[in-house]
């Protein structure tokens, strides 16, 4: 069973579900999750003098994110740790299949819109980089059911 569960978590929704899911596989196992957060740091450079505080009020919102994702985990008796992956030009796919490697996570776990069509080409899809990259399985976990198609 999975022991080491990795989940990429930026505090929406979507992330949410992910988290909940990834914490009763951990209870159930008796493993562990790793929660991360990457911040892209060249999405908050701008031409203005303010770069800097906007950068910090971002990796503020990530940490906050980080500590109420850990005290989700922790609530639920579930060892967790936390990371907050910063640098420039990250692609989130990359950044997870690293961290997954480093930490020898055995499972990610990713939330996903299910975006279709030009939905996702537009908008791009992070779990779909993650799960195209990861060392591991991936369990993709949607932000709401799928509807049958017609």
């Amino acid at each position: 069973m999975y022991k080491r569960i990795l989940v990429p978590f930026d505090g929406s929704d979507t992330s949410r579900k992910a988290l909940d899911s990834a914490i009763q596989l951990a209870r159930e196992s008796g493993g562990r999750l790793r929660i991360i957060h990457s911040l892209d740091e060249l999405r908050f450079v701008t031409p203005y003098d303010y770069t800097v505080e906007v950068l910090e009020t971002a990796r503020a919102g990530a940490n906050a994110d980080l500590a109420r994702a850990l005290e989700l985990a922790r609530a639920a008796d579930v060892p967790a740790e936390t990371a907050l992956l910063e640098g420039l030009d990250l692609r989130l796919g990359d950044v997870v299949a690293d961290d997954a490697r480093a930490w020898s996570a055995d499972l990610v776990v990713v939330g996903t819109h299910g975006r279709r069509g030009v939905g996702r080409v537009l908008l791009g899809s992070g779990a779909e980089q993650i799960i195209r990259l990861a060392p591991v399985p991936v369990l993709a976990v949607r932000s709401t059911p799928m509807q049958p198609a017609t």
